[in-house]
This record gives structure tokens, sequence and C-alpha cells, in this order.
């Protein structure tokens, strides 16, 4: 069976031309004109390897890439013309495996897209639940839509980043550090102040008795993490 190559890119041209050359390689190639088409066809056709450009207009890269990290571990090349270390780091700290440059060589591509694939063989590829859902709280991990009570939840973008990260590593202690990279960028790593700030904003949002939260809890010194089912009430105190 042929591997699966999806290609998230708001130029056309450019993604008939990827299409046709690696099509002639060998690949299955699924094209997507913009993050959010993106993202659906990431669900639905789980490929083995996903080409994603940063500079697109409403939904940029960046989101995408971290909102594919919520519903799948597939292989992710960013393909873009972002000349920035920054963003070299922001995008493998995001969850990007490969970051390459605009414009690059057809046979570049081809041995970046040949190595993603032959790290990510025989590991699981898994398509990660798509949605979260207990009955009170509901997250559509693609979407980045949430309702409590069967009532929208209004996020601000930093909030709902930072919901979705939690949710999705459900369960894990995430260090400061790490939701601070994830969510605001690599250069926020040491501003724990927006973290503190941001998971009380969120707890007024989704808890019942925000001053005992049943959903994000706090590891004292270390990080957070999130309670499916909204565990058992007793949360910790922020720090």
């Amino acid at each position: 069976m042929n591997e699966k190559v999806l290609i998230i890119d708001d130029d056309p041209g450019l993604l008939t031309l990827l299409r046709m050359g690696l099509e002639r390689e060998g690949y299955e190639v699924i094209t997507a004109l913009g993050g959010q088409e993106g993202l659906r066809q990431a669900y639905e056709n789980r490929p083995d390897v996903i080409l994603l450009d940063i500079l697109m207009p409403g939904m940029d890269g960046w989101e995408v890439c971290q909102r594919l990290r919520y519903i799948c571990d597939t292989p992710i090349l960013i393909l873009t013309a972002v000349d920035e270390r920054d963003g070299v780091i922001r995008g493998l700290s995001i969850g990007a495996d490969d970051y390459v440059m605009k414009p690059c060589t057809f046979e570049e591509l081809k041995a970046r897209i040949r190595a993603l694939l032959r790290r990510a063989a025989g590991t699981s590829g898994k398509v990660r639940q798509n949605v979260y859902d207990d009955g009170n709280l509901y997250i559509d991990f693609s979407e980045g839509t949430v309702t409590r009570n069967g009532e929208p939840v209004p996020l601000t973008p930093t909030e709902s980043r930072l919901l979705l990260y939690l949710a999705s590593h459900e369960g894990r202690v995430i260090p400061h550090k790490e939701l601070l990279a994830c969510v605001w960028g690599p250069a926020y790593a040491d501003e724990t102040g927006y973290l503190s700030v941001y998971i009380r904003y969120l707890r007024q949002k989704i808890e019942d008795d925000p001053a005992n939260p049943r959903y994000i809890r706090t590891r004292w010194r270390v990080g957070y993490y999130f309670v499916a089912n909204g565990g058992a009430s007793g949360g910790q105190r922020d720090e």
C-alpha cells in the first residue's frame, strides 16, 4: 500500500506541483487548501506524513500544527518561507518533526519525507480521540470548540490553546516551561506569571467551583494536569 502524504497549503499552484511530483514517486497525495480543511483531511484520511505551510489566512500553520498534535502523532514537516531561527524552534516545540525552508529542491523534499517515514516505521501512527465528552464538559480538538452543560464556552485563542494542550495530555503533569513554550512560544518559557493568570481564567470558565477545581489540577512547583471526567473534587491551589 502506498504511503499517504497530506499537503496543507493556501497556494493552489504549489499544491498541484507537489501533488504531481509526489504521485510520480508512488505516494498517494491528499491536498487541503487551508488549515481547517487540513485538520478534517488528517482525521478522515490518516496520512503517513503531513507537509504543512505556516503563512496561511485564517488558521495559520502554528495553530494547525498544535491541533494536529491533539488528534494524531503523524510526522509533520513544516514547509514555509518563514526564515527565522525562532520559527524553527517554535515549530519543533509545538510538535513538528522537521522544518524546510521555501524554496527547496524537490530532491531535498523527497529525502526529508523518506527520513520521516523511516523514523515513523514501527510506531503506531495512531489517531487520537477527536473529542472529549464527559456529559458536562465537551471539547472538540479539531474545531477548537468547548461547551459546558450544553452551552458554548467563550475562550480566547490563548485560553483555547492552553485547555486543548492540557486535555490532549490527560493525566500527565505538564511542566510550566513546556506549557509556556508550546502555548505562547519558546520566548515565554520563563514567564510563569502568564500561566497562572490564564489557568485562573480557564478555571473560571469551565469549573463549577474555580477555587476547588475538578478538571485542571496543580502539581505544586511542577506544573498542571487535566483530570478526565472531572475526577473527584479537591484540586490544589495555584502556585
